[in-house]
């Protein structure tokens, strides 16, 4: 076989591949693990640190991935940094008390963890910002949803309260 029908060969059996392989990866997608699916559903993302509703956001994204990540060493201690760097003093004794008296978590005001989460301004006025958190705590048309509002200082962005919303 000449040289030239080599090359020829090789890039018939290479562009093949590829066109195989393009033609394949979609079907496959589409029954690979759901991680796959979650990754794929979020396009992009942004934030701005200075925004207060997008700081909410931010501290309950963190925050229900460090519980959620609950066999992970290092979830606890990331919970607990993530309580003192986003939430006042008094916030915290606050969502500690809580937690002494219906062992349950402060935060999520829950013993589990919500699987989606969303948070939406509601307002602002004397200094503070209020954001109402929206946590989803299952899959499907019937998934039960609570609401929590959180409120906010404007000038140091820090959560100073936090309760069901009712």
């Amino acid at each position: 076989m000449s040289v030239r029908n080599r090359k020829t060969l090789v890039t018939a059996v290479a562009l093949t591949a590829g066109l195989t392989l393009a033609a394949v990866t979609p079907a496959l997608a589409g029954t690979a693990a759901s991680h796959t699916t979650r990754a794929t559903a979020a396009v992009s993302a942004q934030g701005d640190p200075r925004n207060v509703t997008q700081h909410v956001a931010d501290f309950y994204g963190a925050y229900i991935d460090a519980v959620w990540a609950n066999e992970d060493p290092s979830a606890g201690a990331s919970a607990k940094a993530l309580r003192a760097f986003y939430l006042t003093a008094a916030a915290q004794k606050k969502v500690a008390a809580f937690e002494k008296k219906n062992h349950a978590d402060g935060i999520l005001f829950a013993q589990n963890v919500p699987v989606k989460w969303k948070v939406a301004y509601t307002g602002s006025g004397a200094g503070h910002a209020t954001s109402r958190v929206t946590l989803t705590w299952s899959d499907g048309p019937d998934a039960q949803v609570t609401r929590i509002d959180v409120q906010s200082d404007l000038k140091t962005l820090k959560i100073t309260d936090l309760k069901p919303a009712s």
